[in-house]
């Protein structure tokens, strides 16, 4: 299938803000960013290091648990990667940079494919086809959502399939497509950027599965978890990040310049809303992009009174979303319109 050329910039609507207060909320944090990422780290760590201890115990019901609470931690580096591929986590350019490299690569994601169509999706967010990251009705199913959340090989097959395309330098489709959109013939220094991050990928994993298998049947049995760990971690027991990464537009209205109806903000406690790197607050994300992740909670206080009401907790939100998924099914045309002051259809 083959797309138009973008449409002019849209005029977005953004709730008001006093300018100091937006200032000082835009104002990034090397400690916060730190206790941000390597706290997510750290929990990563611990997870491994209870997989390790029980599977030296000879205890498989460890770690089987412990694999599934480090697949359930694991997952939400897509979230890390996200925000750190908007720049806005480190005030060092070095330590965003740093991060957001060992984040793409322990996660397998692709910096420059991420942020280009990125880019796209926040500036024409579910106006297609100029936004093609985010497309209106998303439908789920079950079946779907247990495998995400126990094992999910063909997740695991897929990522590698795109890596290896990528690796050999070839985009997907023909001219007119997506990834052609994203990387013109005459991208040449952005397309070789993202051949040569694939091979890291590629080369890295590779590299790090063979050393592991040869170690643990050379010097050090067990070494062969290390991949476990690391590469095969994104698929396995994703199903908290499903349950919060699928809130943010699903059911909502395409087609209108105004986050506060295409885009959904729930409330999250403390640590779920720390792993999902306070991503619940999407319409303030979408709204004030520039604002860091960890300071997200003082916007949306900041413009609370000009929001539609935020569901609490996982439950009441996805309650939310499956009544409307419910009225979809039954009128396909149905959109839901959340109960914001004024909202802007166009």
């Amino acid at each position: 299938m083959t797309y138009g050329p973008a449409q002019s910039k849209i005029s977005w609507y953004r709730s008001p803000i006093d300018r100091a207060v937006l200032a000082e909320l835009n104002q990034r944090s090397d400690l916060f960013g730190l206790l941000q990422s390597l706290g997510h780290l750290g929990l990563l760590a611990l997870t491994g290091a209870a997989a390790w201890f029980s599977l030296q115990a000879g205890l498989w019901w460890g770690l089987i648990i412990a694999l599934f609470l480090h697949g359930t931690f694991y997952a939400f580096l897509l979230n890390g990667f996200h925000e750190l591929c908007h720049r806005t986590v480190f005030r060092t350019k070095f330590l965003n940079e740093f991060f957001l490299r060992l984040y793409s690569f322990l996660g397998q994601y692709n910096h420059v494919y991420f942020w280009t169509s990125h880019q796209e999706h926040h500036k024409f967010t579910l106006h297609p086809p100029d936004d093609l990251e985010v497309v209106l009705p998303v439908e789920f199913t079950r079946k779907g959502f247990y495998q995400t959340a126990l094992i999910n090989p063909s997740g695991f097959f897929q990522r590698l399939k795109g890596v290896v395309r990528l690796s050999f330098g070839r985009l997907e489709g023909e001219e007119g497509d997506w990834e052609h959109i994203l990387f013109p013939p005459d991208a040449t220094e952005k397309r070789q950027r993202l051949f040569n991050w694939a091979r890291v990928l590629l080369v890295g994993h590779l590299l790090l599965a063979v050393v592991s298998l040869a170690l643990h049947f050379t010097v050090l049995p067990g070494l062969w978890l290390l991949p476990v760990l690391i590469t095969l971690a994104p698929f396995y027991g994703g199903w908290l990040l499903f349950l919060c990464n699928n809130t943010q537009h699903v059911g909502l209205m395409d087609n209108v310049p105004d986050f506060r109806i295409c885009t959904r903000t729930f409330i999250l406690n403390p640590f779920v809303r720390f792993l999902y790197w306070h991503m619940n607050f999407h319409i303030e994300h979408h709204m004030y992009a520039a604002v860091p992740c960890y300071k997200l909670g003082r916007l949306h206080k900041a413009i609370e009174d000009d929001l539609p009401p935020s569901p609490v907790g996982l439950v009441a939100t996805w309650r939310e979303i499956a009544a409307i998924l419910k009225r979809q099914r039954e009128d396909p045309s149905y959109q839901h319109l959340p109960d914001a002051p004024n909202p802007v259809m166009g």
